[in-house]
Parts: C-alpha cells; structure tokens; sequence
C-alpha cells in the first residue's frame, strides 16, 4: 500500500513565516515552506515554495489562539489559489470559533511556485513541461500538507475540501490517513476509479438538465442564447485582448449555471447583450468585456491544462470530454439551439485562448500520457477510521450526485448530507450552516 513520505530535512529550516497582520476581527500569518518537488524521490533534489495563509479569529488572545488546532483549507480547481479575504464571514467565521485556518496555495498557484505559459518555459521543451506537471496533482498537493503539518509539529489535522478540494481529501484519506482527525467535503466526492469519460457522460446530462431549468425561468434567454450564437458566427466580434470571440467560447457563460446566485445573474449578463451601431446590431462592449473574464484562463492555465489529468489513473485522459460531446449533439454552437457548457475542457481552447496557444503541446502530451499513478486506495478507504462528513448537491453540474454516492458507499463511515437546496458553490451561499452541519456529523462519531 503506498505511503506518502516526507524528507528528512523538513525542519523549520525550510519554514519561515513572513509577515503577520490584524484588521477587521482576524489576525493572518503569512507562511512559506520549502518542500521537494517530488516528495518520495530517492535522492532529495529540487524543492519549490508552497505559501499558506494562516487565518485565526481576534476574539481568541494572541496566547490562545496559537494553541488551536488546525483546519487546513483545500480549495475547489485544480489551479485556484486558496481565498484572499479581509474578514471572517461564512464557513471561515464558523470554523474560527474552534481552529486556526491553514488556507494553503496548492502548488502551482497563488505564491506557491506559480505556474504560468512563461514561467513553465524555464522547464525547457512541451515534454519536459509536461513531466514536469505531473508533479502538481492531487498526490503531490495532499503530500506537500502532509509535510507542512509536521514541519508545524501537529497532531492531525482536520480538513475541509471544497470541490477538487474534496478530491484531494480522498487522497488524503487513502494514502496519509493518520495526519487526519476529521475530514469535510463540501460537493466533492469523487469516483474513485473508471475513466473520465463517465464523469463526463453524467456531468452532460446534467448540465443539459440545467439548462433546461434555466430557460424555464427565464424563457426569453432562450432565443438570446441562440441569436448571440449566430451572430458570432456571422460577424465577428472580439475581446478587448484582441481574440475573437467564436460561439463555442460564448457557450462557456455556462459557467453560471453551477452557482445558486450566480445563474440568475447570467440573465443579468445576457440582456446586456446587443447594442445598436453605424454598422448595424453588434455585442456590446459592456457584454465583451464581462464576457472575457468568463472566457480567459490567463488567471488561472493550471485549470485547463490538468483538468482532466484530475480523473487520470492507469489511462490516458484523451480528451474525454470532446470525445463525449459527440453524443450530445445539442451542446455542439451549431445546433439549432446551442446549450451552454459546465466546465468541460476542449483541444480548442489551447487554439482560441491567447494565454493557452503556447501550452497546446504541453496539453496534448498531458491527454496521452497512460502512466497516472493511483489518485485514491480503495481497500484502505473501505477500511477508514477518520470521521468524514460530506455534502453531496444532488442537481451538481460539476460533480455528479450519483458517481458521488457511489464513491461515499466506498468509504467506510463517510456520512453523507444530500440535499437539492444548493448547487456546486453552496459553501459560497450558506457557508456557516453548511460547515456547522458538516462539522456536527464527525463530531457525533467521537
């Protein structure tokens, strides 16, 4: 059975704490750790920084505070950075009663070694790219916690993993269980084997469900989807960063369908449309310019480069959800009524996408590689002690309800809280009262 290991050396040598800061009812230490870029290599060789933020509440004295224990934060993604926030509100004021908040950078983002097209080009070629970045995967990040928590000299841990985040959890779970005292997981329970081409099969029917609803709600954005695609088809329309914009990119302002508020502001965005010109109708500026930050991964290339290496064990990826599309022909811009899309990556994003163009190689060497090693161990999860409470949003578009009960029954005690009340960013809606139920039910079992 695998084991996560730590090196020798993690000492407080390779840990320095930067600066600290009190504002608005929080106190913040900002911390840096030197960990190796591969956590079981023979010989210790490269190391990179990872950056967490520690968040603690001022109504606990400096003295007692630091006697908390910890809850470390793993964020949605992958290829999101952990929160930036200036005050505690939320699930973080619930948590803040009870721990000190880790909120880690997962490697490759935020100020953890971050990856971007330009700084990967340090790393020589697309294939010594693409090695390189099979060392930023859920192992790799549930690794580099399991090092910080020593070099911090805790006992375990607890954890709350949002999304990917709850993703990464179950590698924690399967693979480093005794640095865990309890486990959350708020929309993130994922398949613990098969190919990624059944997440997709499920995620597609789903988000054509959403769609459905969404249009129910507001049947006059029916025809606007439909009339902005066709018109992009026939005039073209760019960004302020100068791409155009085709209709297959517009589809990706799907992306508010996964969100509780967030889906009626894409009404919000959709009638903002349409502007009358010197040249006839054409979109906005006001929609291009909204429009681009759904659309851009210059903030965040991570997310779509390893996307679906997340779902890799064994086998290659092979672009499984462009594969899929085929059987769902009424996501394809040329439908006769285009839907919009989930988060679904596509070969045609590294050719659309100003700051993917030079990672398409990168991303193709990603999608054919077969040698993923095990994300998760099924007979230790089917054997597990940690208390482990998780959220499952039954009309999810990101992480399918039914693959996430199935892999919940795999864990042994993982109790389950399912409910229709919320979609995929539900921690983001009622974050207090969704950790404060989540935390109730492991705590029951103690």
């Amino acid at each position: 059975m695998a084991e996560l290991e730590t090196e020798p050396w993690a000492t407080a040598g390779g840990h320095r704490i930067q600066a600290r800061h009190e504002f608005r009812g929080l106190r913040t230490a900002e911390h840096y750790f030197s960990v190796p870029l591969v956590h079981q290599a023979v010989v210790p060789g490269e190391t990179i920084t990872i950056f967490a933020r520690e968040y603690s509440s001022t109504s606990h004295p400096p003295e007692e505070a630091a006697k908390l224990p910890w809850l470390l934060y793993l964020q949605g993604g992958p290829g999101g950075r952990g929160n930036r926030v200036t005050s505690l509100s939320g699930w973080m004021k619930a948590a803040a009663k009870d721990f000190r908040i880790l909120m880690l950078d997962q490697r490759g983002t935020g100020l953890s070694s971050p990856i971007e097209r330009r700084s990967l080009e340090l790393r020589g070629d697309a294939a010594a790219q693409a090695d390189y970045l099979t060392h930023f995967r859920a192992d790799s990040i549930v690794a580099d916690a399991e090092y910080i928590r020593r070099v911090l000299d805790s006992g375990p841990w607890s954890v709350l993993g949002q999304s990917f985040g709850g993703f990464c959890a179950l590698t924690y779970l399967s693979f480093a269980p005794e640095g865990l005292r309890e486990v959350l997981i708020t929309g993130g329970l994922a398949p613990l084997h098969g190919s990624a081409d059944r997440v997709y099969q499920a995620t597609f029917r789903r988000v054509a469900a959403r769609n459905a609803e969404y249009f129910s709600w507001y049947p006059e954005d029916r025809e606007q989807v439909t009339r902005i695609a066709r018109h992009l088809e026939q005039h073209p329309e760019f960004l302020a960063s100068g791409e155009r914009l085709t209709p297959e990119r517009f589809q990706m302002v799907g992306s508010f369908l996964g969100g509780n508020t967030r889906v009626d502001a894409l009404h919000y965005l959709l009638e903002d449309a349409f502007i009358d010109t010197p040249t006839g109708e054409r979109l906005s500026e006001s929609f291009l310019e909204q429009v681009r930050g759904l659309v851009s991964r210059a903030a965040n290339p991570l997310y779509a480069v390893l996307h679906e290496s997340i779902y890799g064990q064994g086998e290659a990826t092979n672009w499984a959800a462009w594969r899929v599309l085929e059987d769902y022909p009424e996501f394809k811009p040329v439908a006769q009524e285009p839907l919009l899309t989930g988060e679904m990556v596509y070969p045609w994003y590294f050719e659309q996408d100003p700051a993917l163009l030079p990672l398409r190689d990168v991303a193709e060497q990603l999608a054919a590689r077969k040698d993923w090693k095990p994300l998760y161990d099924p007979a230790r999860l089917a054997s597990n002690t940690v208390p482990v409470a998780a959220a499952v949003y039954k009309d999810d578009i990101y992480v399918d309800h039914d693959l996430s009960l199935e892999t919940a029954a795999a864990v042994r005690g993982l109790q389950t809280w399912v409910t229709s009340d919320f979609h995929h960013d539900g921690i983001a809606e009622d974050g207090e009262g969704i950790f404060g139920r989540l935390f109730g039910m492991v705590r029951s079992r103690r």
